[in-house]
């Protein structure tokens, strides 16, 4: 609309605040209350083993402690987290009869400082009777592998099959084959996991509860299950966080044990976990084996894909584990008209650190299978990369649409990303290059890569709450069910309200992540937060104004009809000089609309990702070039909003490309426990992004808009890793697993012509033929077998 503050670039209001530190996090309110005993765990420092006894006697005499729990003491039911993959794989919190990783909580002491904590915690003597690891997950389904649950019969935590996936590429003329490593990847979040839990709060209000959460109403709601108390006797509040990336989306095993020790001594519990704890026991994320196999026409049409996937579940199966079994699975046949998709996944249990989300969680996996798979097919038929996508991209015409998979896409142009890409990037005189360094025989090959991807935002629907208070000042409080941990939530949604209302931003409040004055919310996850809870500010607020432009009717003596509002000022269509304000509006009181909005199910945003990369053929080493981004997440609301999700995404997608894994040992000892050993790239170690957006509005909500948060990190790994296996296509390398280091590219050029493809395991490929069928009676839901 003329005029709008909407679809410009607009400042964060959020910035100043944290740039300036005067925000507060949960560690702060920790080190500033003189009340709050603080809590370190006892982990366990082997993988797997039998625990024959506990003694705390020495600790419980230390200086300043307060209190040892082991799980005998505090007596708590084993959970699930945020999802329950298979019921019979709960994990306690604190550990009962043996530890399955590496950092598993074992016993928690409470002392006046975490310096005395930190002490006592060394005292505490654990008698284990170690027991097999098991690292591998193909390794960790085999019948003799070492079971972590023994009732179970398998470490299987579940799987789901075709009918008969080896249908999938009947008819074909051409087969190409790889089996892909998505590695595992630690969160790293800048802020690790942290609590406060107060009991001392009042009989009416027993558990307050201070946590780094990207969903407080979800974690309220979930605590006070599993300590039989009603919710709304639970207050929960995130205060800033430091970046959640999937890695906060529930209730830990930790947060129980704090919470439990809390309520057992009366007194203000915190925990705050160090940068080690962070990355051995946050969930970690990504983690599949994939076996892929794309048929084509001899002209390059795709007929039909078959996926065989394995995902590392980690201890106790929890969210990661499920993510091979569906989020993969949903977005199997990516950006293509594949007409028969055959999809067999299995999540099995290893002695490592329990697996969840991670920005992206499980669609990246898809892309990157997909992706790669294009090229080896590109290059198996002599085609451009390029071409080959083209033919196959689903018709626009086409939408909105059911896949071969049941996911219904909303929206889509998929070619309009691509054209844009290589319009900016001159492709034509990118490949002129490569041809002029491979003629040349340069040490330093040019690599360039694509991917094409579609990705699942606001998964299931659902609702979302939010709510527009204009006060009699004229200043007004945004409140959503959505928590912000980065995004610009405050920003873009006063800027919602700004647009309907007319109040500018610097008199708009916003409030979130306090279940106590919000009343209910979905939180923050999946690229969610604009499509739904900006959809239902943005109705609120058109709830807000009609209320409004009735009032400064009867005001003006007006016909409502007649009423505008126009920067502020109600006025009188064609009568210049009759007006009210928001103040004379609001004489009668404050004005006030919820509203919880639903959106019917998903969207589906969508992009095209072109990276340069020079690749030192001697030694291995990448130096990306540049990389361009085109995203497409429907309407843009605020471009410097979009940009800066576009390029938090790049940095990780680009890393896992790049740097990122996490390693174990045959033991299950983590290698990669300190940010000495995991990569996290620097500034130095990236380049400038170019981000740029293409709109394809979606009709699934009253904004058009579907979600950017985790676009940029799924389009741009597989751009990367196909930059650098065609760099090195003279020599004839076809295949290198993520991620592309110095030492596996120098190994992949040394053995020239190598073939991306074996076949699984014989115990695996024939596991996977007993799964329980996709769509079928299966009578164990957890897919245990």
């Amino acid at each position: 609309m003329p005029g709008s503050i909407l679809g410009t670039s607009v400042r964060r209001v959020e910035d100043p605040e944290l740039l300036t530190g005067a925000t507060t996090y949960v560690g702060n309110l920790a080190a500033a209350r003189t009340d709050v005993l603080h809590a370190v765990f006892v982990r366990s420092p082997v993988a797997h083993a039998l625990i024959e006894g506990i003694d705390t006697a020495a600790a419980a005499g230390a200086d300043g402690v307060v209190g040892v729990f082991t799980a005998a003491d505090l007596d708590l039911p084993p959970h699930h987290g945020l999802v329950v993959l298979n019921p019979g794989t709960p994990r306690p919190p604190l550990a009962t009869d043996r530890v399955r990783f590496v950092g598993e909580a074992v016993a928690l002491v409470v002392a006046g400082t975490r310096a005395q904590a930190v002490d006592a915690a060394e005292l505490v003597e654990v008698d284990y009777d170690p027991l097999p690891a098991v690292v591998d997950p193909e390794a960790a389904l085999a019948p003799d592998a070492e079971l972590q649950f023994p009732e179970l019969g398998s470490n299987v935590a579940a799987g789901l099959r075709a009918s008969d996936s080896a249908a999938a590429l009947e008819g074909a003329e051409v087969v190409v084959r790889a089996r892909m490593v998505n590695q595992r990847l630690a969160v790293v979040p800048m802020e690790g996991n942290a609590i406060l839990a107060d009991p001392t709060t009042g009989a009416d209000l027993p558990l307050t509860v201070h946590v780094s959460t990207q969903m407080p109403h979800g974690f309220r709601n979930q605590l006070a299950g599993l300590f039989g108390l009603e919710p709304e006797r639970v207050r929960v509040i995130a205060p800033h966080v430091g970046g959640g990336f999937g890695g906060k989306a529930g209730v830990l095993a930790e947060h129980t044990a704090t919470v439990a020790a809390a309520r057992a001594l009366g007194r203000p519990v915190a925990w705050v976990e160090t940068r080690s704890e962070n990355l051995l026991s946050m969930p970690h994320g990504r983690g599949q084996i994939a076996y892929y196999e794309l048929g084509l026409t001899r002209d390059g049409r795709m007929t039909g894909l078959r996926c065989r996937v394995i995902g590392d579940a980690g201890a106790y199966s929890g969210f990661g584990g499920a993510l091979a079994l569906h989020q993969t699975y949903t977005m199997a046949p990516g950006v293509y008209d594949i007409p028969k998709v055959g999809y067999d996944a299995v999540s099995a249990m290893t002695t490592t650190t329990p697996m969840g989300a991670f920005r992206g969680a499980g669609r990246p996996e898809a892309a990157a299978h997909l992706e790669r798979l294009v090229d080896i097919a590109a290059a198996e038929l002599g085609l451009d990369p390029i071409e080959l996508r083209r033919r196959n991209l689903l018709d626009p015409a086409a939408f909105p649409l059911v896949t071969p998979v049941g996911a219904h896409y909303d929206v889509g142009d998929y070619d309009l990303p691509l054209r844009e890409a290589l319009r900016l990037g001159d492709y034509e005189k990118l490949r002129e290059e490569q041809a002029s360094r491979r003629e040349a025989k340069d040490p330093v090959q040019l690599g360039i890569g694509l991917a094409v991807y579609v990705e699942i935002t606001a998964g299931g629907g659902g609702s979302e709450y939010g709510s527009v208070r204009v006060h009699p000042d004229g200043t007004a409080t945004v409140q959503a069910g959505t928590s912000a941990h980065g995004q610009g939530h405050a920003t873009a949604f006063a800027m919602l309200v700004s647009d309907r209302l007319g109040i500018p931003m610097d008199r708009i409040r916003y409030e979130q992540s306090d279940t106590a004055s919000v009343p209910r919310g979905g939180g923050t996850g999946g690229s969610r937060s604009l499509q739904m809870g900006g959809s239902a500010v943005r109705v609120a607020a058109d709830d807000v104004r009609e209320q409004a432009l009735r009032r400064a009717a009867a005001l003006l003596e007006a016909d409502p009809a007649d009423v505008e509002l126009t920067e502020g000022v109600f006025g009188v269509a064609g009568v210049p000089t009759s007006t009210v304000s928001w103040e004379q509006v609001l004489a009668e009181g404050e004005i006030v609309a919820g509203a919880d909005q639903e959106q019917a199910g998903p969207t589906f945003p969508f992009g095209a990702h072109l990276s340069v990369v020079e690749v030192d053929t001697e030694t291995g080493r990448v130096t990306p070039r540049t990389h361009l981004a085109v995203d497409d997440c429907g309407r843009v609301l605020n471009p410097l909003l979009v940009e800066g999700q576009q390029h938090g995404g790049l940095a990780q997608g680009i890393a896992q490309a790049l740097f990122e894994e996490v390693l174990f040992d045959a033991d299950g000892n983590p290698t990669t426990a300190t940010l000495a050993d995991y990569h996290i790239p620097t500034a130095a170690d990236l380049f400038s992004f170019d981000a740029v957006t293409t709109e394809t509005p979606t009709h699934m909500n009253v904004l058009g808009a579907k979600g950017i948060g985790e676009s940029a990190t799924i389009g741009s790994t597989p751009a990367v890793q196909n930059a650098i296996i065609d760099a090195l296509a003279p020599f004839g390398v076809r295949h290198i697993d993520l991620p592309c280091t110095p030492e596996r590219i120098w190994r992949a050029v040394q053995a020239g012509a190598t073939d991306p493809w074996r076949e699984p395991p014989a115990p695996v490929a024939a596991l996977l033929t007993r799964l329980p069928v996709r769509g079928g009676d299966v009578e164990d839901e957890s897919g245990a077998i």
